[in-house]
């Protein structure tokens, strides 16, 4: 396991250098200053790491994410059937076409204009995301 492999030293926490360790082993990614301090800071400060029982859970909401984000990026991917890396106002109207036909076009339109938040006339994987992530993440 991750958790044993990084706490070398059988002291029962990941250090901060540990925590860094766990995620490059796990994610693929050396995690940022911000986000190393964000997961230190939210530690109880009576000990002095990660226990076991925190790291997995941050592993677990980390990897939801993931895969959160690789549907997204999949559901895109279907759209941009031209793999141009952005949506067109054509590709909007064919994939609803295809998966509420009965919608309005003018009801697609205004959709692809509040998703186009740069008003370019493309829907990037950005603002795509964005948009399916509206209104998810509660305070």
């Amino acid at each position: 396991m991750v958790f044993k492999a990084c706490d070398e030293d059988h002291k029962g926490y990941l250090s901060r250098e540990d925590f860094k360790i766990a995620v490059v082993m796990l994610f693929g990614y050396k995690p940022s200053k911000i986000e190393v301090d964000s997961v230190m800071s939210s530690i109880n400060p009576n000990t002095s790491g990660i226990l076991l029982e925190g790291f997995l859970n941050i592993v677990r909401k980390k990897k939801e994410a993931q895969r959160y984000r690789n549907e997204v990026r999949h559901i895109f991917t279907a759209f941009d059937t031209y793999y141009r890396g952005f949506l067109t106002l054509e590709d909007f109207k064919k994939a609803f076409r295809q998966v509420a036909p009965k919608l309005p076009e003018r009801t697609v339109l205004e959709v692809f204009r509040e998703v186009d938040r740069d008003s370019d006339g493309h829907v990037s994987f950005r603002d795509f995301e964005y948009a399916l992530n509206y209104g998810q993440k509660e305070a």
